[in-house]
């Protein structure tokens, strides 16, 4: 088998906290992602490989699935290279689609289903989709972006189910155990959206599309063809598609084998969400690349949660630390067997102290925290086992390299000082779709290296161990998801009462930050500002936005700082409202 060779790092002072048996290198196969379903149906055909909500399906109905999936793809168009978007929350069609597009030899384009029309018509135009697979709850909100894409930019084939096509025949009795908003969710039946008179967009229907039966071509990709194209935001508001190919996905999938002990026969809990890098790598192609049956939840709620892990004997959970926080708040937690659980950590936001206390002493679980990104294909930092340390990020992870640099000189800094955390690996991503100047400026190169600047401010100590300091870029960090201000900000100004808006972060004791906007208003004619509430005015946003990005707080302002140049100064009103948090004035959760 061809196999791309990674060199181990050279000796540094964190190799000291090297976890025992876990390789400080890996090589990667040359090979599709599609791969390791593959290999599960062959040599686990009949074992369970995915229990959603009581619906259990074997490894080889999933490959099954995809495979006619894939054929039907290839059938409406697809070939190799194109784009296909997920528009989806956490669901087997996730699974079973993933797979199909790289079984197509096509490429994942995953969009947060949190996504509002206004913010779903850039995934579109800038992504080239012509094809895309959606849930009948958010279907609607697609169909009206598509709607206003210009037709020769316009998805052409949509392909929706309702989750009553993946839920068991019992779903309606055991949607008796689940919290009560999910009941309709979950168990209805929805009228399919109809497309602009106009359009060309064909919807069709995944149980009618599986039906056909249909055999897809000769698998034809490998580990260095373009896989998925996730996006992320920054400071310009513009979301960039992330090039990520078979091969740097895989690297941090196998190392879940070696770093977080995943083996065949666990069992894993996945309810962070696989649109996002870590639930899509290190949950669910971590476990089918090792052959760990998935206990999926399509969102977050302690009580399912805590009965899942209790009798499906979960012994790997990756989570963010407010999903803990909330198990352990729980007035019945006792009532739970949680002794099955081997591994629990995860990032986005750092642990409080007390909850990782908690966690050691009454359970014996060492929370692992990591760093990582979407560019990264998520960690390049994880805390070990047996090493962990609390509001860390962790050293450097298998086959990474990662160094504290001057933002402005790109030389490495002593420990101890501050500076922009740079990595080098594997795992990285090959650049921005079609963003030659961002990817130009996200890397550089030193000692023969490709190294990527995180954006992100930290210091390391004399032991190795990474922590985060600051931000460098404009990021708002809430629960674990990245809310990139200009984004917000240009979303709000489409609001007819907005004239100028400057979104910072306020502390959050739950959410780690939140959403905040300070608003200029317009005026009418008499020069008086126009009449709208602040809570008018976060309604709307929800109307027009992901919930995430949603402003927690609005503030109405007379003006915003400005310098000479006119450019606006957001670090100002950041360091007044970092003043306040600091006094006790902090956003409620």
């Amino acid at each position: 088998m061809t196999v791309f060779r990674n060199a181990p790092p050279p000796e540094a002072p964190h190799h000291a906290h090297w976890p025992a048996g876990v390789p400080r290198a890996l090589d990667v196969p040359d090979e599709s992602l599609w791969l390791g379903l593959a290999r599960r149906a062959e040599t686990q055909p009949d074992e369970v490989g995915l229990d959603f909500l009581g619906r259990r399906t074997t490894w080889a109905e999933l490959a099954e699935q995809a495979e006619a999936l894939a054929g039907a793809l290839q059938a409406m168009g697809v070939g190799t290279g194109d784009r296909v978007l997920l528009f989806m929350q956490n669901c087997p069609p996730f699974v079973i689609a993933f797979h199909a597009i790289l079984r197509a030899n096509a490429v994942v384009v995953p969009v947060n289903p949190m996504n509002r029309a206004d913010e779903l018509g850039h995934y579109i135009t800038d992504s080239g989709a012509r094809w895309a697979i959606a849930s009948g709850d958010i279907v609607g909100e697609l169909v009206r972006a598509n709607d206003e894409v210009a037709p020769e930019q316009a998805l052409q084939h949509l392909i929706t189910f309702d989750f009553t096509d993946v839920l068991s025949a019992d779903a309606a009795q055991r949607a008796t155990t689940w919290p009560a908003y999910w009941r309709g969710w979950l168990l209805e039946r929805r009228t399919r959206p109809q497309p602009k008179q106009g359009t060309r967009l064909e919807l069709h229907e995944w149980t009618e599309v599986l039906a056909r039966g249909q055999r897809p071509g000769e698998l034809l990709t490998h580990g260095r063809d373009l896989a998925i194209l996730p996006y992320t935001s920054g400071t310009t508001g513009a979301a960039k598609g992330c090039m990520h190919s078979h091969a740097s996905l895989l690297h941090n999938a196998l190392s879940s084998r070696w770093w977080h002990d995943l083996r065949e026969g666990d069992v894993m809990l996945i309810v962070v969400p696989m649109f996002h890098i870590t639930g899509m790598v290190m949950a669910m192609l971590a476990s089918i690349r090792h052959g760990a049956s998935i206990v999926l939840l399509p969102r977050w709620d302690r009580d399912v949660a805590a009965a899942a892990i209790s009798q499906q004997r979960v012994t790997h959970w990756p989570n963010i630390p407010t999903m803990v926080i909330d198990l352990l708040g729980a007035p019945d937690l006792a009532r739970y067997d949680l002794s099955s659980l081997r591994y629990i950590g995860g990032g986005g936001a750092a642990m409080p102290e007390a909850v990782a206390t908690r966690l050691k002493q009454e359970f014996g679980l060492e929370y692992l925290e990591g760093y990582g990104l979407t560019e990264t294909a998520a960690p390049t930092h994880n805390n070990p086992r047996g090493g962990a340390r609390r509001q860390c990020l962790g050293i450097p992870y298998i086959s990474t390299r990662a160094e504290v640099v001057d933002p402005d000189t790109l030389q490495p800094l002593p420990a101890g000082e501050v500076g922009e955390i740079v990595v080098s690996g594997p795992q990285l991503f090959a650049g921005y779709w079609q963003q030659p100047q961002a990817t130009a400026s996200a890397f550089f190169e030193r000692d023969g290296l490709r190294w990527f600047r995180t954006g992100d401010l930290g210091r390391v100590d004399a032991d190795g161990y990474f922590t985060m300091a600051d931000r460098l870029k404009r990021m708002i960090n809430a629960s674990g998801f990245k809310v990139w201000p200009a984004e917000v900000e240009a979303l709000l100004h489409k609001h007819p009462a907005v004239q100028e808006v400057c979104i910072i972060a306020t502390r959050d004791p739950y959410r780690g930050e939140s959403v905040k906007a300070c608003i200029i208003l317009r005026t009418d004619a008499n020069g008086a500002p126009v009449a709208v509430t602040p809570e008018e005015v976060i309604a709307w946003c929800r109307e027009h936005m992901a919930v995430y990005k949603v402003p927690r707080q609005v503030e109405f302002v007379t003006t915003l700082p400005r310098s000479a140049t006119g450019k606006l100064m957001w670090r100002t009103l950041q360091a007044e409202q970092d003043a306040r948090d600091s006094q006790g004035t902090v956003a409620k959760a």
